[in-house]
């Protein structure tokens, strides 16, 4: 059987869809229906008296006082000041950096793409009609790219669907709240006829819309329909596994394997071990008008319909998907407000007035007094008399008096009730501005929180449907974020900026190469956190801290707390202070800091602990005092050596210039043998040396000193380490220290010894001198004259 050419497919495909959404917009017609009633009843002026009660009305007041529009906006604040956003997180529950990384990366592309215009779209008409939707696009990056540029890289970008109550249809089978198990969708996107023949080059066929409403408005814009059709197929794929020279497995899609990935693995050795098939499950997305599919999209990234819905309250009853707003059961309410205060107004536009009632013969004559009685206000009015049947004249007054409408009894009790239905439905929201003064904060916060439970349905709805957005972000981004090389910006959670680069090469502990920031790998669970909240979250937090404050006595923790609410504070100019408080905060070691603030600490050479730094300068002004020590006892050795040579000098001319005393191995002095009487040792000699071993026991104190000042810093180092504060660095100081000043006890010590043994050999030279001076001597004489001088 021969296949089906591409035009018999398309055309298959469109009567497929066609049949399909007929089958759709009919089961849910009425609800969408109502739900686009509820929009239009809170939001557009004259919109409440739409329907029957419009004729019973025609040609009198219609007054409104849109109760419902006041109650929706007070939940959508309540929103904006407290969004809700997705977090990535790690499957086992450990920290993972890549979950940083992507949660970066889904900021970055929230804000490039104003994601909080769809977000805002939809979150309001989820409160007011029931049901909203946003959608994500893959986008390229520059305008001018196109399909065929080789380095074409894209975006994800969150955009609006307006009227999601009648332009989104999911297919009947998807029961699910998120619509995960959806297999086919619809989003209808109104043009103009001028724009629709621009970009298709057709003559306009709308795609067939029944769900509109056109009992106010006189003139609606002329536009045509086209459907953006979603349908999800499961694809089978073959996989072709490779086998490296170190025995790993690598698998490659087929379509992915082209001639230039084949040669690289050859080239490293890799060969094609086995085939698999695998089924995958993929979208497909066609645009389709009233007769024809207009474009053949192809398929989407991601593998979910890339559609969130937003739901206000839902139901399924009796297999029919049913939900509604906020003020769906406060519509009655407010048409029976709005229809006494109508009435009400209408009676007292009557006059309150009493009329005379005269007949035609009494103000004959008297019309233009009466007239302008209430502009001159005339002392007296005058009337004609009346004529009586026999013909004489007969004074009289007015025949008779108007009366001014009264205020039906029914009428007030009946507006008091309708305005308690409206509190009762909606809320009554004016209780929490009631409070009078000198009441507790936690009575505020009760009250408060009474108030916040009525809009926590509504968030709690909405907050599914922001982490499908994250899960469908990841699942898209997991096959466009894949260029190596690629740098990409992303918003830290104190909305600060940074950049990474995908898929970095790197090497782990083991020593292999490996990718950083490789989205390929990301898998991860998407949670969100919902709760009820009056005001700004940044303000309880702010609350919760300054109290934490009153009662932490701590003084570094009072600090943290400090820093910490100045971050969380919102106001105009605080950006600087947020920012400066973050660092201290990260410098402290009580925020991880992103990348690129690491980067910058280490290039600047800041460490995280104040005590580490002030140890560290302490370690170096010690190693400075140490190196002066040892410089001063390298002097002192010179010294020394210089005194040991002036005193062997001194023994030489003592012995009469024999040779000089020697320095043995161990440093000592020995004396050469005694050739002649030794003088007695001089007084400058005998000052010196004593001069020479004072000044030895201040290099001693000295060491001393340096010696217990190490021994602090040693006990500050094992208390800085206990709370894992010190630095390799300071380590590596702080045993050079050591080891410095052991050199340098030792030195002292052997200068110590030296001077020692060179005075006990000056002293014991000393005494035999003197022993030799002290002897009996003689003089011999020869031819006349004295030779020499014998001792006996």
């Amino acid at each position: 059987m021969a296949r089906p050419t591409e035009l018999e497919r398309l055309t298959k495909v469109h009567a497929e869809a066609m049949a399909e959404f007929d089958r759709i917009q009919s089961a849910v017609r009425d609800e969408r229906l109502q739900s686009l009633q509820d929009r239009r009843f809170y939001s557009i002026a004259g919109a409440q008296w739409e329907g029957p009660l419009s004729e019973q009305f025609e040609n009198r007041p219609k007054f409104e006082v849109n109760k419902i529009a006041l109650s929706v906006q007070r939940i959508c604040s309540e929103y904006r000041a407290n969004r809700i956003a997705a977090k990535f997180v790690a499957k086992t529950g450990e920290h993972d950096s890549l979950a940083d990384t992507c949660a970066g990366l889904y900021r970055a592309d929230e804000q490039d793409s104003v994601a909080e215009e769809a977000h805002d779209n939809a979150f309001e008409e989820a409160v007011a009609g029931g049901f909203g939707a946003w959608r994500l696009r893959a986008v390229y990056e520059s305008e001018e790219s196109d399909e065929e540029d080789e380095d074409q890289r894209q975006r994800i970008r969150i955009e609006p669907i307006f009227d999601a109550d009648n332009s989104v249809f999911f297919d009947l089978q998807a029961k699910r709240q998120d619509k995960k198990d959806s297999t086919r969708c619809f989003v209808l996107t109104s043009m103009t006829h001028e724009a629709y023949a621009e970009a298709y080059d057709d003559d306009p066929t709308s795609w067939p819309k029944e769900i509109r409403q056109f009992e106010f408005d006189w003139c609606t814009p002329d536009v045509v329909y086209v459907a953006e059709y979603y349908r999800i197929e499961d694809r089978t794929e073959v996989v072709r596994v490779f086998e490296s020279l170190d025995g790993s497995e690598e698998e490659y899609r087929a379509e992915d394997l082209d001639d230039e990935v084949l040669e690289q693995l050859q080239a490293i050795g890799s060969v094609e071990v086995r085939q698999k098939r695998v089924k995958r499950r993929r979208v497909h997305k066609y645009i389709l008008s009233g007769k024809q599919v207009l474009e053949d999209c192809g398929y989407l990234p991601g593998r979910y319909i890339p559609i969130v819905p937003v739901y206000g309250k839902r139901w399924f009853i009796d297999n029919v998907e049913r939900f509604c707003g906020h003020g769906r059961l406060a519509k009655d309410a407010q048409r029976l407000a709005n229809m006494q205060r109508s009435a009400l107004a209408e009676i007292a536009a009557y006059s309150t007035i009493e009329k005379p009632i005269f007949v035609p013969e009494q103000i004959a004559g008297h019309q233009v007094m009466w007239q302008e009685d209430n502009l001159k206000n005339y002392p007296y009015l005058l009337v004609n008399p009346i004529t009586a049947p026999d013909g004489s004249m007969q004074a009289g007054g007015p025949v008779g008096y108007t009366k001014p409408p009264a205020v039906p009894p029914a009428m007030a009790a009946l507006l008091q009730i309708s305005e308690q239905d409206i509190r009762d439905v909606l809320g009554n929201a004016e209780q929490g501005e009631k409070i009078v003064s000198n009441v507790s904060g936690k009575a505020v916060d009760l009250v408060q929180a009474k108030i916040d439970m009525q809009t926590f349905l509504f968030m709690s709805n909405y907050g599914k449907g922001v982490r499908l957005e994250g899960e469908i972000w990841l699942s898209m981004a997991k096959e466009i974020y894949v260029e190596p090389g690629r740098k990409m910006k992303m918003i830290g959670e104190q909305d600060q900026v940074s950049s990474i680069e995908l898929m970095r090469p790197m090497i782990d502990e083991d020593g292999e190469l490996e990718h950083e920031n490789d989205l390929t790998e990301a898998e991860f669970d998407v949670t969100v956190d919902v709760g009820p909240s009056s005001g700004s979250k940044r303000a309880a937090t702010v609350r919760a801290l300054t109290s934490m404050m009153a009662i932490t006595s701590d003084p570094e923790a009072q600090k943290v707390l400090q820093a910490a609410a100045l971050m969380n504070m919102d106001g105009e100019g605080l950006a600087d202070i947020r920012d400066f408080f973050r660092k201290q905060l990260v410098q402290m070691g009580v925020i991880k800091p992103t990348d690129e603030e690491a980067q910058q600490m280490q290039a600047a050479g800041q460490q995280q602990d104040p005590n580490a730094v002030f140890l560290q300068a302490a370690a170096e002004e010690a190693m400075a005092k140490a190196a002066k020590a040892n410089a001063d006892v390298v002097k002192t050795i010179a010294e020394s050596e210089l005194t040991q040579a002036k005193t062997a000098e001194t023994l030489m001319k003592i012995d009469g210039g024999g040779d000089a005393p020697s320095m043995g191995q161990s440093g000592q002095m020995q004396a050469a043998p005694m050739q002649a009487e030794p003088p007695m040792m001089s007084e400058r000699e005998r000052l010196e040396l004593e001069a020479m071993m004072i000044e030895n026991d201040i290099k001693r104190r000295q060491l001393d000193e340096q010696q217990a000042r190490l021994e602090r810093l040693q006990e500050e180092l094992a208390a800085s380490q206990t709370q894992n504060t010190t630095s390799a660095d300071m380590q590596q100081m702080v045993e050079t220290l050591r080891e410095r000043v052991g050199m340098i006890d030792d030195t002292v010590a052997k200068i110590g010894d030296a001077i020692t043994e060179m005075a006990g050999v000056m002293r014991e030279n000393a005494d035999r001198a003197i022993a030799q001076i002290s002897r009996p001597k003689r003089l011999v004489r020869e031819r006349g004259r004295i030779a020499r001088i014998e001792v006996e």
